[in-house]
């Protein structure tokens, strides 16, 4: 065998063995990502979203429009008791590079089932960096949109 050749495939083995090895490092080094960004997500329902959604369900019901907090695993949603399909709710969203914090929004069309918007909650910060103000922010945008159109 040429040398040039032995030496072609032990550097295109090298490479390869290097390139799986980085792919296995990626793939643990987003794992444990994912696993502190669900951390962060339980505080930040603890601390941030539960308190702010039973702020704005008492706000709402001082004004006469009446909402009920519901804290499901893994999320937080405040819904509309004159129409359950109208509602704002929060959940954790692990599809992207980064996981993140997703608002959905839905809003009951004359009682024909609810138009679904969703949108990150702030957008380009990490789940442990989101803030009471964040969240506030997000429900003072989505909260109108909800009393208006029913």
């Amino acid at each position: 065998m040429d040398v040039s050749d032995l030496r072609k495939r032990i550097l295109r083995a090298l490479d390869e063995a290097r390139q799986e090895t980085a792919a296995r490092s990626d793939a643990s080094q987003r794992r444990v990502e994912q696993d502190e960004a669900k951390q962060a997500y339980e505080q930040f329902l603890q601390r941030i979203a539960v308190p702010l959604l039973r702020q704005a369900q008492d706000i709402l019901k001082a004004e006469g429009d009446l909402f009920t907090v519901h804290t499901p695993a893994d999320g937080a949603k405040l819904v509309s008791d004159a129409s359950p399909e109208t509602f704002v709710e929060f959940m954790l969203d692990r599809r992207g590079q980064r996981a993140q914090v997703i608002g959905r929004r839905s809003v009951s069309k004359h009682g024909h089932g609810g138009v679904v918007e969703e949108r990150p909650l702030a957008p380009g910060k990490t789940v442990a960096a989101l803030t009471e103000d964040d969240f506030a922010a997000y429900l003072v945008t989505e909260i109108p949109r909800l009393v208006a159109r029913r």
